[in-house]
């Protein structure tokens, strides 16, 4: 073997890696749609969790990408660890599937069907579907197809060009006595888990397993442990990836590297106390790629069969092997993980979740601004100010998390989910900046010892109900992704108006009378004016909801536009349901306002 073969070995390698990776990432990108959706529809049941690891490792042809997608959710507390036992234990088995797709390399028959089914028959047919796929494809998911295919072709493509490489290596005896040194099972394992944790897959590993077969040189007794080993090597990606995680992520980590372990060492075991090359009479004959991927998928079931059972029991070692500690954890900031950024349509929805995280955190401290208004208190003043700072830091996470965002091949609808974020997140904060002027307002009130009249109060009151009315709607609207959002919430935002207005002009009368201060009148006005623009923002949520989500096209997105045509008095249904809260809330004004 010179050194042009090591050349075109090391060419394979590269060749084989960048098809599996390909043919994983356009694959992700098809199904990213349905992961999230599924895996909040998980009731933790293991048997549940074991068919949706399965399953999606199959698709994605990746358990290393479902293994690192379950830290990151688990980090996100969208998972609960109980449910990740199962998940992980099925993606252990989806992962044989490449295998046994690569063992299509050992048919030999002369039948044109079944030389077409050969790696040299279907890699010119994948690789010239996938480029005509991709070529021509307008929509998103049929150049995603065409990604797959050409990966899959290139994955071929490079299996061949090492088993092309390796052919000299049938001649040498040094190669030979190599692998009849990796019969020695201690060996053998090692070998598998250096080369799986260096290239990273686990997958990839068993495919140049399979190509260096090809030599005829390997021993059945050999590849056995290379096998065990390339499980146990899968695990430090997952491990890596769970470094600077919650506990849970990091125990759903050494879940993955328990059950691999265990697993590698019951077959080890066996291995060593039955010794099978008694009895099996294969077990020292040179292997090829189809026994590879058998004893891969056997190896796979067995585990499966004995260690489903006892996956509650891998969840009390992982909890065992990271204990308690007490963590302050920034569950928005555990949404926004980097491990999704190779699934942009997973990253935006936890990016999304994150926002809702951020809209119930304003929410609540419009409901504890109202408080301080009427009845101040420091403690509830500082817990104002803290999420106002929890705000403007989640702002800026999730800007430089848009811009990596970005930066990925987005279809036409992650854009617009991308879109409708960064519009949502700044009015999010923008309410936050409100709040705090007014829970600023209700401390200069108290601090100079004044006081709003009842009736003051009580017309307040009414505004701050209507206000904190909205927002509620607003966090319905958006969490449900409602395509009328702009119909519920822009009614109660000119209700809001107007009784701002409503309430101002009172104001005026009592201050004409001699019956309020200037300065306690002047906070009250900037006060209302805070409210009016919370509503304000609140409405702008609601319409970049329905642009997003509406029966509507917008050639562009055009927040004024959109609540002006509401406003012409074409929209009856806009109209009635403003006629409807009017009545309403002036009836509460004008009552209040008699007491």
């Amino acid at each position: 073997m010179n050194y042009m073969n090591v050349l075109s070995l090391l060419g394979g390698i590269v060749l084989f890696l960048f098809g599996i990776t390909t043919m994983s990432s356009s694959l992700q990108k098809i199904a990213g749609g349905k992961l999230e959706e599924t895996l909040e529809k998980l009731a933790g049941n293991k048997y549940k969790g074991f068919l949706f690891g399965l399953t999606v490792t199959a698709i994605i042809q990746s358990s290393t990408a479902t293994t690192v997608m379950v830290v990151g959710f688990v980090n996100a507390g969208v998972m609960r660890l109980a449910q990740t036992a199962g998940i992980i234990i099925g993606a252990n088995l989806g992962t044989t599937a490449t295998a046994q797709i690569l063992r299509l390399g050992d048919i030999s028959s002369t039948h044109p069907v079944l030389q077409l089914l050969r790696p040299s028959g279907l890699t010119p047919i994948f690789l010239v579907l996938g480029f005509l796929l991709y070529l021509t494809g307008k929509r998103r998911r049929r150049r995603d197809i065409g990604s797959v295919m050409i990966g899959f072709g290139i994955m071929f493509t490079g299996m061949m060009t090492m088993e092309a490489a390796v052919s000299p290596l049938r001649e040498s005896e040094l190669f030979r006595e190599l692998f009849v040194r990796f019969s020695n099972p201690f060996l053998g394992l090692l070998a598998g888990i250096i080369v799986t944790a260096i290239i990273q897959s686990s997958t990839a590993s068993v495919g140049i397993l399979q190509a260096v077969s090809t030599t005829g040189l390997i021993p059945f007794s050999a590849a056995a442990p290379i096998i065990l080993g390339q499980n146990v090597g899968t695990c430090f990606t997952a491990l890596i990836s769970s470094i600077g995680t919650n506990k849970n992520a990091r125990r759903a980590a050494f879940i993955h590297l328990f059950y691999n372990v265990f697993g590698a060492a019951l077959f080890l075991a066996l291995i060593l106390i039955l010794r099978p090359g008694s009895f099996i009479s294969f077990w020292e004959t040179p292997t090829n790629r189809g026994m590879i991927a058998n004893f891969h998928a056997f190896f796979n079931i067995i585990c499966c069969v004995v260690g489903l059972p006892f996956a509650e029991k891998l969840v009390k070692m992982s909890e065992r092997a990271v204990k308690k500690v007490k963590e302050e954890e920034d569950q928005e900031a555990s949404f926004i993980d980097d491990r999704f950024l190779n699934t942009p349509t997973v990253a935006l929805e936890q990016a999304r979740a994150a926002v809702q995280q951020m809209a119930k955190n304003v929410s609540g401290s419009v409901a504890t601004a109202t408080e301080l208004t009427f009845s101040f208190d420091q403690k509830a003043m500082q817990h104002v100010l803290e999420v106002e700072d929890g705000l403007d830091r989640m702002e800026v996470r999730l800007g430089s998390y848009f811009v990596r965002l970005a930066n990925r091949n987005l279809g036409k609808k992650e854009s617009a989910l991308l879109s409708e974020l960064i519009h949502v997140v700044g009015d999010f904060e923008r309410i936050g900046d409100y709040t705090v002027n007014i829970a600023e307002s209700a401390a200069d009130i108290a601090a100079s010892g004044m006081t709003y009249s009842e009736t003051a109060q009580n017309e307040l009151l009414v505004v701050f109900t209507a206000v904190q009315d909205i927002m509620n709607i607003t966090l319905e609207v958006y969490k449900k992704r409602d395509p009328d959002a702009i119909l519920r919430v822009e009614p109660l935002e000119e209700v809001i108006d107007m009784l701002t207005k409503t309430v101002k002009s009172r104001h005026i009368e009592r201050l004409k009378q001699g019956n309020c201060s200037i300065e306690g009148g002047t906070i009250l006005l900037e006060t209302l004016v805070n409210l009016e623009r919370i509503a304000d923002h609140c409405s702008n949520v609601a319409a970049t909801v329905s642009h997003t989500y509406g029966h509507h096209e917008y050639e562009s997105f055009d927040v004024h536009a959109q609540k002006r045509s509401l406003h012409m008095g074409e929209n009856q249904e806009f109209t009635r349901r403003f006629e409807e809260l009017s009545d309403v809330y002036l009836k509460i004004l004008d009552g209040n306002a008699a007491t």
